[in-house]
């Protein structure tokens, strides 16, 4: 009884899983017979779950969608999957969605065996939460998304970062999150060019506009296309000798925010923007491993003055005070 009773929540979850199955895959998976899988499935049916036979060579299975469905199960890797997303959630700077997902993951704590709720309540434990840099109203993301999916229209009020409104009309392609905002990928109808917009600077006007039909994206997405723009904007390019193989786990890394590029078996090379001579001096100071500046010589220059300055600062006797202050100290 308890082996039927854990194989059939097994089918249940692997019919969750995907849209249809063929039965032979199923059994195989369940590791049954192929009559012992349609008892399984009759009985999912007395339970009121709509499992509907799939026409076809050797017949499958499909899980359809029913009012009186009951809750979904979860094997333990996405029970653990989802607690995380949540308490990543818990950090969005969507307006109202940190609360939801606290509340979200307190429910799923409470049907969790007790072996994975020990698990997630040390994870949601050890997790803290700050704010985010600018918060985005969910109504104004759904919306985007919608215009998105249904190739409409958008007209907008839009605040640039100057502080002057404008209004926009656009063919909106994507939205795409990114160092803790969120941005609009879209072609510009009055400008006739791609623009990109930050989502908690404008405010979509109901109703929605014309369907419009969908343009070549200048990049592979939409996320790519806002990466390319942000990079040619900065006007600092900086290129960098790494003693560190492209193929690393710290390059592979790097990769995400610059171009890294082999050089030989234990180099290569790390091409960054920025902008500012500043902020790649603090970047480089995250990678970990010895480089050399190809250019440009104002990064060089920049990076000599930071380091006599930080060296001076750790050769400075302390000052000797009758009472030494508790410092936090981070690793």
């Amino acid at each position: 009884m308890v082996d039927s009773s854990r194989r059939m929540l097994e089918l249940l979850s692997l019919l969750q899983l995907r849209r249809e199955w063929p039965g032979a895959e199923l059994a195989e998976r369940l590791g049954v017979s192929g009559r012992t899988l349609r008892r399984d499935v009759d009985k999912l049916r007395e339970l009121d779950y709509p499992v509907h036979a799939v026409k076809g060579v050797g017949g499958g299975y499909r899980l359809g969608d029913g009012a009186r469905l009951p809750p979904l199960q979860f094997l333990s890797d996405e029970a653990v999957a989802a607690a995380i997303a949540l308490t990543t959630a818990a950090s969005s700077n969507v307006h109202g969605v940190g609360e939801a997902a606290q509340r979200a993951l307190g429910k799923l704590q409470l049907v969790l065996p007790a072996r994975l709720r020990a698990r997630v309540q040390r994870l949601g434990e050890s997790v803290v939460h700050l704010p985010g840099v600018a918060v985005v109203d969910p109504e104004v993301l759904m919306t985007l998304a919608g215009a998105c999916r249904d190739h409409l229209c958008l007209r907008f009020d839009y605040v640039r970062g100057d502080g002057t409104e404008s209004r926009r009309e656009v063919e909106p392609y994507g939205l795409v999150a990114w160092t803790g905002r969120w941005y609009l990928v879209a072609w510009d109808v009055e400008r006739e060019d791609w623009r990109t917009f930050r989502v908690d600077r404008l405010r979509p006007r109901i109703p929605l506009g014309r369907r419009f039909t969908p343009r070549e994206l200048p990049g592979q997405d939409a996320g790519a296309y806002l990466q390319r723009r942000v990079r040619d904007l900065w006007q600092e390019k900086a290129v960098v000798l790494v003693h560190e193989p492209a193929d690393s786990d710290r390059m592979r890394r790097w990769a995400t925010i610059g171009q890294v590029e082999p050089v030989d078996a234990r180099t290569s090379r790390l091409r960054l923007d920025g902008d500012s001579v500043r902020w790649l001096a603090v970047a480089l100071v995250e990678l970990e491993a010895d480089f050399t500046v190809e250019s440009p010589a104002s990064l060089r220059d920049h990076l000599r003055t930071v380091a006599g300055r930080l060296t001076r600062a750790a050769d400075r006797p302390a000052p000797h005070t009758e009472t030494s202050p508790v410092a936090l100290s981070a690793e």
